[in-house]
């Protein structure tokens, strides 16, 4: 009788820590949720988009917002390559034809102003994205590994979008 008053009372302390805990445990499963499926802090590694971006800022990783609003031109997105992750520009969509020509960018044979360069753009050949595919490039095209060296890239490739600058502080807002 003895044993089993103690077995009702460890079970009885065993459920009280556990509600004990429960906010916690629920603050951690949000957390892990909202970094799965919704964002996540991604570190800007490399001087490929700067000026907009400088080498270790702390940035917010959209996983919503491609699935809710789309990949649109000039939008900046991570794209996930073999050991790491790449921050660039998107440049062109599916199914254009982009070409720079004399330091002016062409889509589809039309020049588009590209703000987002402080050096001139080299020349290259005309490329056509495929479908799903994006045509990417770093803001600081001088040094940047993009779709020029490495090809289009695939909508399965990209994790998400991001645009907001959180640490450090006295950068902390939105890009464009």
């Amino acid at each position: 009788m003895k044993r089993i008053k103690e077995i009702e009372g460890q079970k009885k302390a065993n459920k009280d820590i556990l509600l004990d805990n429960l906010p916690y445990i629920i603050i951690i499963l949000i957390i892990i949720i909202i970094r799965a499926f919704i964002a996540t802090p991604i570190r800007v590694n490399g001087d490929s988009m700067d000026p907009t971006l400088q080498d270790g800022e702390t940035m917010i990783l959209n996983k919503l917002g491609m699935k809710t609003a789309g990949i649109k031109r000039w939008d900046i997105i991570v794209i996930k390559t073999d050991d790491s992750y790449l921050i660039k520009r998107v440049i062109g969509l599916p199914g254009e034809s982009i070409k720079y020509e004399n330091g002016k960018l062409y889509i589809a044979g039309k020049e588009i102003k590209d703000n987002y360069s402080l050096t001139k753009t080299e020349d290259f050949e005309e490329t056509i994205v495929g479908k799903n595919e994006y045509f990417v490039m770093g803001d600081n095209r001088f040094i940047s590994k993009d779709s020029r060296k490495i090809g289009t890239i695939d909508k399965s490739e990209i994790l998400g979008k991001t645009n907001i600058i959180v640490f450090p502080f006295n950068r902390f807002g939105l890009v464009k």
